[in-house]
């Protein structure tokens, strides 16, 4: 999917949120030879420059309206970076218009309007990319190296069994923002649940079944909108081990912890278990400005966090050894491979077929909880 089209791909972010702000603009700016910002969409900005300006000292042109900006012939790249309800008519849109797009996670409310983005993108020779970040966590870098090593290897794991991850918060209150509202693709396993799932199909594959206990467990709030969840998911023997796999996800929203647990992986031969977060998010919260993801600190781990592995030897005896996450995280090359991919045809990184099937898992969950059952996966 190239386009005759040469130089930096002229880019719009829609929003200037956290999303934009945080984990789209950076990118675009530090990346001066891949894309250009030309414009952003800001409704009401409330001073001369708007929040990027503020935030950054830049100045772009300002849309106010989704229409300007699919008028706007300069534009080749739409981020959509909006609230979760708007992100499947947003990319209709711009698809439409003769935009390539990238779709911040969750990329649609239902598989289905998932799939037929994906449809007209491939109809028009246009580039669809949905931003899953998580794939580029140090720490989940770090992880995938691992269960590559051969069984031979001293940190084996040897055949997996049981894969554990968690993305735990406390938050005691509303936040008083959209993502409190009962709106389409809106709460806890959409958000997080889209980032833990994605981990989890890069790792395994698409699983056997679906288990799904979704809740509102402040009870505050809409009902509706979910805060935590625990969603199983079962993969049979011969599929990814000769063991039965079981994947436990993890996100609640009264954990109250010092440091949490990421990651608990266990083996025939070990076991893998991982504290803290990826520092990429904190750090470019506070980014002084774009070209700070190039300092040598951006996205490596504190050695105070880094996994530990416990080996079982032949005699029984137990071998601890620390695993580092020492590649540091590479948000940067989710946009360097857009680019490739938008300019040179390159192979996605992260598909877009991938982040259906995220959505689909995400509503088998949810119909699992409502009928307290377990639900078998459709092939694909």
């Amino acid at each position: 999917m190239s386009g005759d089209k040469k130089g930096p791909i002229r880019t719009c972010v829609l929003g200037v949120g956290l999303a934009g702000l945080t984990f789209h603009i950076p990118f675009v700016l530090a990346l001066p030879e891949l894309f250009t910002l030309q414009a952003v969409l800001e409704r009401n900005p409330t001073s001369e420059g708007g929040k990027l300006k503020e935030r950054f000292g830049v100045s772009v042109h300002i849309h106010r309206t989704l229409q300007d900006v699919l008028a706007d012939p300069q534009i080749e790249l739409v981020i959509v970076g909006t609230p979760n309800a708007t992100h499947y008519s947003f990319a209709k849109a711009a698809l439409e218009a003769g935009k390539h797009v990238l779709v911040d996670k969750p990329v649609t409310a239902t598989a289905e309007q998932a799939r037929e983005l994906g449809a007209l993108a491939k109809s028009k020779g246009l580039v669809i990319y949905p931003y899953q970040n998580r794939r580029f966590d140090s720490d989940f870098l770090a992880l995938r190296a691992l269960l590559r090593e051969p069984s031979s290897s001293p940190q084996s794991l040897g055949d997996l069994v049981e894969f554990e991850s968690h993305f735990d918060r406390y938050r005691l209150a509303l936040k008083g923002t959209w993502k409190d509202e009962p709106t389409p693709a809106n709460g806890q396993t959409y958000d997080l649940g889209s980032h833990l799932i994605d981990q989890a199909l890069v790792l395994f594959g698409r699983p056997n079944f679906v288990s799904g206990f979704i809740e509102n467990a402040r009870n505050i709030g809409n009902p509706s909108v979910d805060d935590t969840f625990t969603i199983l998911l079962r993969y049979n023997a011969g599929i990814v081990s000769p063991h039965a796999i079981f994947v436990v996800l993890r996100a609640h929203i009264l954990s109250v912890r010092t440091q949490q647990l990421r990651y608990k992986v266990r083996g025939t031969k070990g076991t893998y278990i991982k504290y803290g977060l990826d520092v990429q998010e904190d750090q470019l919260r506070v980014l002084p400005e774009p070209k700070a993801i190039y300092n040598p600190d951006y996205g490596l781990e504190s050695e105070s966090i880094w996994a530990t592995v416990e080996n079982i030897q032949s005699d029984g005896s137990v071998v601890k050894t620390v695993r580092p996450s020492d590649a540091p995280g590479a948000y940067p090359d989710l946009f360097r491979n857009l680019a490739a991919v938008i300019r040179g045809g390159a192979e996605q990184a992260v598909k877009w077929e991938e982040a259906a099937t995220v959505i689909q898992i995400i509503e088998l969950a949810h119909q699992s909880s409502r009928e307290g059952r377990t639900l078998e996966v459709p092939k694909a």
